[in-house]
C-alpha cells in the first residue's frame, strides 16, 4: 500500500546560514550603525537568542531575520514568535524557540483534517511523525494538498514516500 510521512523537521546547517546572514546584514545596515545588536543560535535547544536596544529595532530585527530564512528556503513558521521580550538592563532581549517535530496537538489537528476530508486513506500518528497510507496515490497527493493548503501554524514536509 501507498504510504508517506509528515514531518517537520529543521534543517539546522540552513537555519545557521540564514541567521549568520542576518548577522551580517544587521552589520552593514545604516540604521543599525552604533546599536548593540546580538544572535545567537544554540543548536542543541534550537533557540535563537536576541539582544537588542530598543522594541523597534527588536521588530526590525525579527523582519530581517523572517525575510533571510525564507529567502534560505525555510519556512517563517519555523520561529515560535508568542513568547514576549523582556528588558534587561538597558536591552531588550526574546528568546526565540524553533519549531523542530510535530507536537502531538498539532498531529491530533493534522489526523482530524484528513478524518475529515473525505479521502480514504489512513492516518496514524508515531512520535513526531504523522503517517497517511491508503490504496491509490492520488489519493495521497489529494491529502498532501489539503495539508498545504490548511493553515495549522507548522511548517510540513512529506518524506518517505512508498509505492
Amino acid at each position: 500500500m501507498p504510504s508517506f510521512d509528515i514531518v517537520s523537521k529543521v534543517d539546522t546547517q540552513t537555519l545557521d546560514n540564514a541567521i549568520n546572514t542576518v548577522k551580517k546584514e544587521i552589520t552593514t545596515r545604516f540604521d543599525f550603525k552604533g546599536s548593540h545588536v546580538e544572535m545567537e543560535l544554540n543548536k542543541k535547544d534550537l533557540t535563537l537568542n536576541v539582544e537588542v536596544e530598543s522594541d523597534m529595532k527588536l521588530t526590525q530585527v525579527i523582519d530581517v531575520l523572517i525575510s533571510r530564512t525564507m529567502r534560505h528556503g525555510l519556512d517563517a513558521n519555523i520561529y515560535d514568535l508568542s513568547k514576549e521580550p523582556y528588558q534587561s538592563g538597558k536591552v531588550y532581549k526574546k528568546e526565540i524557540p524553533v519549531r523542530n517535530g510535530i507536537k502531538q496537538e498539532d498531529a491530533k489537528k493534522v489526523v482530524k483534517l484528513i478524518k475529515d476530508s473525505g479521502t480514504k486513506v489512513q492516518a496514524a500518528i508515531m512520535d513526531d511523525i504523522v503517517r497517511v497510507t491508503g490504496k491509490k496515490i492520488d489519493d495521497l497527493q489529494e491529502v498532501m494538498q489539503k495539508v498545504r493548503e490548511a493553515d495549522l501554524g507548522v511548517p510540513f514536509q512529506f518524506v518517505n514516500m512508498k509505492s
